[in-house]
Formats: structure tokens, sequence, C-alpha cells
């Protein structure tokens, strides 16, 4: 056997049968099938056993019985009267149970250090005790498939509203039960976008099952992230050497074979090399050396350890390494309902929750993009501070929020990578070209439509691998396409946030050079650059002193009076009123609109509705794109949209578009 196999266990099995004539042989052979006999152990079958040598059977019994191979031996032994040789293996001087104990208790102890404490984020301001901190998240079986295909607002909007759509899953009954084919769950892979909650809910998992509270069944949970395992790119380990080198705390245990093992893999879409599951060897093997990628490629198939449970997470840009056959079940994590929402808050704030509550319901668009628990940290660590601080101006906008969340990356940055000090000045001149180079990016590749960026783009820009991946707005992953082998490339943490710092980078370029990068002369939009942005950068100035204070760190403060925000928002609403303007289109306008704390056309809209004079006649496109935005942005129940309470017209229909598509029924 392996040489990591302590030699008096095996020693000790090879001599139990070593003086066994012919007869004993095939005798012994026929209780290893015998499941009355073996109990709770499971039988092996008779092809494995045939012509097999008694130190070929050793092997065959530790392989499929692992560190509890002598129980099964001594309960054979006993039946068959051999009492003294059974005796003998008693005084062998490894006691399986005991050392599986002490492991449990070992890993039960790291697991309880390692998760004591709630992390959000990376510049969370004080630590809560994990179950203190902790909100439930929203979790179904299955997945959208839907992977940046409109504006993360939009979709969670219409997300939101779906009551009763979808089969929801408990975070700690995911192994609970069976797949939909009926076999017992092995094999679970969780998507879930940046920042919806995959993290810690994997840690939330370990932590009840190390305080004893929940899947008691699992003997051995060995928590991994992939980062972790970026370390040991390059190195060769058998899987019992790598778990050896990994959790400390198994270093006894030669065989990690027969026993109920849970891996938790964390963060697919964070490893350097990708799963090629096409080109790796099949390892049978738990002692034969190999790489760290080909260990874990026949872990996932089964191969090595086939009795053990996996759990592996990951962003949906790379979940596709993993092929279907390998995953029992897959579910999505979908962030918070309105409820978890409001809980997440109470948790963090005190006499100050209901007030904090109150003021995010206030934007519904920051109360939809709560649905993210990393927006909801963001959010409460700027309201912590400005409350702190005693500011009465709080952010209403998701630009204050950005602007707020950007200055704190970057002062994260400095302080992990530069050794700066956090009261420090951040906005030194590397760091202001680094911002101006990823909205750049940020705008370049959102015109083109494209979210994921390989090397060569970052460079164009002026960005390096390493200087983006530390700048806190962005994540690294790994693509394969067929012929042409694994490719490193890299994303926003948030589509939200290559938003802003493009509408950033159009206010800058437009301020400090006069162009307009909106205007081209094969585009048909106005030359204004306030025309149509997903997040406005404008509003930074015009929404509150909060935000002056942090945005005048992130350039050369340029004065804007309020004639100006009156003029954008008259061209906004001129775009409006203008014919082959999509409905979708008219809601991001009107997204800006109420980024620059424009709320005439809504206030509009409800004068006219309390006086009942809702008729193609008065109303314009505008106001029923206006209607379109008020009904999306209410907490009205749209399951199903009567078009008649209205106005039964064309232009009433093409204006409510939006609103109807997202009812579960209309007429």
């Amino acid at each position: 056997m392996a040489t990591s196999d302590p030699p008096s266990v095996v020693t000790a099995l090879k001599n139990a049968l070593y003086d066994f004539s012919d007869r004993d042989i095939t005798d012994f052979k026929l209780h290893l099938r015998d499941r009355t006999l073996l109990g709770k152990f499971e039988v092996i079958r008779r092809e494995n056993l045939e012509k097999k040598s008694q130190a070929e059977i050793v092997e065959v019994m530790l392989d499929a019985y692992g560190i509890f191979a002598i129980e099964v031996v001594k309960k054979v032994l006993r039946t068959m009267d051999k009492n003294s040789t059974a005796d003998e293996l008693c005084e062998c001087p490894y006691d399986p149970k005991e050392i599986l104990k002490v492991s449990k208790n070992n890993l039960r102890s790291e697991l309880r250090e390692r998760f004591q404490f709630l992390s959000e984020g990376v510049s969370s301001r004080k630590q809560m005790e994990f179950n203190d901190g902790f909100t439930e998240l929203f979790i179904t079986e299955g997945d959208s498939g839907r992977v940046n295909e409109e504006h993360e607002v939009r979709q969670m909007e219409r997300d939101s509203r779906r009551s009763g759509q979808e089969k929801t899953v408990h975070c700690q009954d995911i192994f609970k039960g069976t797949n939909q084919r009926g076999k017992p769950i092995r094999a679970v892979l969780t998507k879930g976008v940046a920042g919806a909650g995959k993290t810690v809910l994997t840690q939330k998992f370990s932590l009840d099952w190390a305080e004893g509270r929940e899947n008691q069944d699992v003997e051995l949970l060995l928590y991994l992230t992939f980062r972790e395992l970026n370390d040991l790119r390059g190195s060769k380990f058998s899987l019992v050497e790598l778990l050896h080198h990994c959790f400390s705390e198994t270093k006894h245990l030669f065989s990690f074979n027969g026993l109920q093992l849970l891996f938790i893999f964390d963060g697919l879409d964070e490893s350097w090399t990708p799963l090629n599951f096409r080109r790796t060897r099949g390892l049978m093997d738990p002692t034969e050396s190999a790489s760290v990628e080909e260990l874990l490629v026949n872990l996932i198939r089964g191969n090595l350890l086939p009795s053990a449970r996996l759990w592996i997470t990951t962003r949906p840009a790379a979940a596709n390494q993993i092929p279907a056959e390998c995953v029992s079940m897959v579910t999505e994590v979908r962030g918070f309902t309105d409820e978890q929402k409001e809980q997440y808050f109470r948790n963090r704030f005190t006499d100050e929750a209901n007030k904090v509550i109150s003021h995010i319901k206030t934007s519904r668009s920051l109360f939809i993009m709560c649905h993210l628990p990393v927006i909801c940290w963001i959010i409460s660590d700027v309201l912590l501070h400005l409350i702190n601080t005693n500011t009465e101006d709080l952010p209403t906008t998701l630009t204050e929020m950005y602007v707020h969340f950007l200055v704190v990356q970057v002062k994260v940055k400095n302080k992990k990578y530069e050794g700066r000090e956090e009261s420090d000045d951040p906005w030194t001149e590397e760091t202001r070209e680094m911002v101006k180079s990823l909205g750049k990016l940020a705008f370049e590749k959102l015109l083109s439509g494209k979210l994921i960026f390989s090397q060569s783009d970052l460079s164009e820009c002026g960005l390096k691998a390493e200087e983006i991946v530390q700048s806190g707005v962005f994540t690294q992953v790994f693509t394969e396409q067929p012929g042409q082998g694994p490719k490193k490339v890299y994303c926003f943490i948030h589509l939200s946030v290559q938003e802003f710092l493009a509408a950033l980078h159009v206010h800058q370029t437009f301020y400090s050079s006069g162009e307009n990068l909106l205007f081209t002369p094969h585009s048909s939009k106005s030359p204004d650059p306030e025309e149509d942005l997903p997040s406005p950068p404008h509003s930074s100035e015009s929404s509150g002193s909060t935000s002056r204070k942090s945005s005048k760190q992130l350039r050369k403060h340029t004065s804007r009076s309020d004639r100006t925000n009156q003029r954008t928002v008259k061209h906004i609403k001129q775009r409006l009123n203008e014919e082959g303007v999509s409905a979708e289109r008219s809601l991001n306008l009107l997204h800006c609109l109420n980024e620059l704390n424009d709320r005439s056309l809504v206030e509009e809209i409800q004068w006219v509705m309390r006086r009942g004079g809702l008729s193609d006649r008065n109303m314009s496109p505008a106001l029923w794109s206006a209607l379109s935005f008020l009904l999306l942005s209410s907490d009205s129940d749209l399951e199903h949209f009567d078009l008649r309470k209205y106005c039964p017209s064309e232009k009433a229909l093409l204006g409510l578009l939006p609103v109807i598509k997202a009812s579960t029924k209309a007429k």
C-alpha cells in the first residue's frame, strides 16, 4: 500500500491473514459479503475479491473501509472462531474510533475559530459574532440561466416580484433528500453573482456543523477556497497527502476511504488554473501523486473517494467548467428577499435601524439593489459612518453610494498593498491614474457590450492584471474555449460598478477636455454628455454635500451650477417624449432623473391619477413612461395587471409594456 499508511496497521492486517489456508481465505471472502455480519460497513463485491492473495485482500479492505479495516477484520475473525488472531489485532496501537474523534474535534475547533466573526467586505469597522450578524439568504433549486442579460436593477425588480414560482432550499438542507433522478445528492454546484452571499452561506453551513447543530452525519467537513489552492499550483501530492497538507488535524488518518466526508470548495471563479475534465487522466488510487488540478477533477468525477460529498460555489461565468453529469443539484443564491433586507439592517443597527430602513426605502432603486448582501454591506458601512459623524444629509441615490464605495476601496487598497494609513489622503497620483484607466475600460467595453475582459483589453487602457485585482472592483475568472485552451479573463465585481465607473469617465472627460464621448460621427446621440447614462455621474454633485466631499477626491472638482442640472433634466424629458424611444430606454432615463433627484414627472403622473384623467389626450409618452416607472417602483402587487383600469389603448399598451412584462398575468 502507500507510504502514508502506518506500517503497524498494514503489517498487523497482513499478519492476521498470513497463515490462512485456502479454505480460510474462501470463508473470509464470503464473510466480507455478509450484510448481516458487517452491519454499517459496506459489503465487498465478489469480483473485487476473486483470485486475490492475502496481501491483495488487505489492500481491497483498506480501500473499502479505510481506518476501520481493523474493526471489520476483527469482527470476521471472531465469526470464524479465530479469537486468538483477533486478540492479537486488539494489541495494535491504532484506535480508529479515537483517532477519528480527535481529528473531528480538532477540525471543529479550527472552523469555530475561523468563522467566529462575520467578515463582510474588506473595511468592516467592527466584528460581529457570526450567528448574531448572519441573515438568511434566498436560495433556489436550479438557476435562472441569466448572466448580465439586462440591467441588474431591472432584473432584481422582476425577481423580487416572483412568489411561489421556484423551489427554495434552506442552507442546511442542501444535502438532504434526493436529486431529480431519485439518487442521494453527492455534488452541489451553487451559482450566484458577485456579492450574492455564496461564501457567507458556506461559512454558515460549516459553523453550524462545527458547533454541533446541523448535518451531524458528516464525520469530517473539509473547507477549502480556490484561493488557497492557488498557492499549491505546480505542486504534486497524493489526495491523502494533500488533505494532510491542508488539514493538519487529519494527519493521523492514513486513509479517508469509507468516511462520511464533505468537501466545500468556495470560489471556483477565483481559481488560477481551469479544471480540464476532457484531458485530465483518470485516477482511482488516493495515494497516487498528481497535480492539484488532477486530484480535484477526479474528486469531482467521483473516481477518488466516491462516497464523499462536495459543495462548489462559483460565479455563473465559471460554472461551465463542471460537467453537468458530475453535478447532482444546481442551486442559485439570489441574495435577500425584502423581509431579509430589513432583518439585515436590524442586525447591524440598534437604535438607528428604523431610521436607516426608512431612509433606504425612500429610494426604490437603493432598496431593490439591497437584494445583494454586498450592496447592503456598502450601504450600511456608508450610513454607519455618516450617522456616527452626525451627518444629517444622508445619500439617497445609487451614485452617492458608489462614490463612497469607491473611496473606501481606494483606502483599503492603499492600506493593504501599499502600507498606508486609512487616515492618509488616498488620492495619490498613481491612484488617480488607476481610477481614470478603470473608467476608460468600463466605458469603452460597455459601449461594445463587453463585460468580460482579456489581458490585452486591460493593456489597451494602461492597466496591469495585478493592479486591477488589487483595486477592489474586479475579480478574475478562467474560461476555456474549444480548441483554444485555458484563458484568464476579468470582470467588474458587479455590472452596476462598471456602469458607475463608465459614467464617471464620461463626466471627467467632458469637464477636463470638453470632449463628449457619447457623441460620435456614426451615432444619432445628442452631443450633450448627460443624454442617457446608466448611473449619471453628474448626480454625485447635485445630490448633496456628503457626496460632494467624496467626489472632490475623485477628481479635480469642477463646479456645476443648478442651471446646468436643469438643462440636463430638460434634455432627458425631451428624449422621453421623442418617437421611437423604447420602453426600456425610457425606464433607464427615468432612473437617471431619479439619480438627479428630479421627481417632477412622477409627481405629475400622481397628480393626474388623483384627478382620474388618464387618457391618450392628456398623457404624453413621458407621462406613460413615468406611470410605468411608478408602478414598477412601488410595492403594489403586479401578479395580475389589468390595463383597462388605466387606459385600454395602444399608446397605453406601449407605454406600460415593462409593467405587463413584469406581471404574471395581464389583460
